[in-house]
């Protein structure tokens, strides 16, 4: 729910669903008898969550501090999830205007996403080429956007 309104530029709706999905993390994991569906969801989970809803809103400070929080995903067990996480992170240093954090990111976003197939990962690369568009004339920048182009056929 965090997540939708964020997208919808809801802020205020977003951080309290957020809470809300923080409490209620910590209420199951209090209980003694937890419900399957919680078994993939931890803080580490919550707080990628977290970084992409601030993302999202454009927060980049926020979105890094929750990164921050994040415990790193076994590689190679969520490698999907690694890599979308990646660029989300990426697309957060660059709302902070952190092109060289952001481009190395990125980078490191195509290496694991070329391993696996997922429209919805191509979307985040999507929406970070597009945080690229003030520095677009930049030769990095170019030679980023045309691995994407070439090794993920994203286009620019």
């Amino acid at each position: 729910m965090a997540r939708a309104h964020a997208r919808d530029n809801d802020a205020k709706a977003a951080s309290a669903a957020l809470s809300a999905s923080e409490t209620l993390l910590g209420q199951a994991r209090d209980g003694a008898e937890e419900p399957a569906w919680i078994d993939f969801y931890h803080h580490a989970r919550l707080s990628a969550d977290a970084a992409e809803i601030f993302r999202d809103l454009k927060n980049p400070k926020a979105a890094l501090t929750w990164n921050a929080q994040a415990a790193a995903m076994p590689p190679g067990v969520f490698t999907r999830s690694v890599g979308m996480r990646l660029a989300i992170v990426a697309t957060a240093h660059l709302q902070g205007r952190d092109l060289d954090q952001g481009l190395a990111l990125g980078h490191q976003a195509v290496d694991v996403l070329a391993r696996v197939q997922s429209s919805r990962a191509l979307d985040y690369v999507r929406e970070f080429n597009n945080a690229l568009t003030p520095w677009r004339r930049e030769p990095r920048v170019a030679e980023f956007l045309h691995r994407t182009r070439t090794e993920l056929g994203v286009a620019a």
